[in-house]
């Protein structure tokens, strides 16, 4: 029995690699691993908005983030059976660190980021080139 990684940002492509990784460790046996990240420059701006408090913490918002994720997408039963890592750091390393040991990398053709103008989006071109393991990009 091995791991399938699948990197989970909450955005319907990444939703929808979610369902497919699920489905493959329903084939293969594999257990699956929902990862998700976050950057310490894009919260420390939070700090700065008016209403945020002091004692905001991303981790946490993150994790909850998520859970929710999950149980919407998988339903309560679904989630708990998903592992899910919340790592500091960009999603594309996050996603090639976790990779390592790993049967399979699945991550959706797009997902949350700033420039969506190429075909696939810079995590899933990324990965593809640098991942340890085989990697499945779901596509629409």
């Amino acid at each position: 029995m091995g791991r399938i990684v699948v990197g989970v940002d909450g955005s319907e492509p990444s939703i929808k690699a979610l369902h497919w990784a699920v489905r493959q460790a329903e084939l293969t046996g594999d257990t699956v691993e929902a990862v998700n990240s976050w950057e310490y420059p894009a919260t420390s701006w939070a700090s700065m908005m008016p209403g945020v408090p002091e004692d905001f913490d991303p981790q946490a918002v993150a994790t909850i983030a998520l859970t929710e994720v999950l149980e919407e997408a998988l339903g309560v039963e679904g989630a708990a059976a998903v592992s899910m890592v919340i790592v500091i750091g960009s999603p594309a390393q996050a996603l090639l660190d976790r990779a390592k040991g790993a049967n399979l990398l699945v991550v959706g053709a797009r997902g949350h980021t700033g420039f969506k103008a190429t075909l696939l989006g810079s995590v899933s071109l990324h990965v593809a080139q640098h991942a340890p393991c085989p990697v499945t990009v779901v596509r629409d």
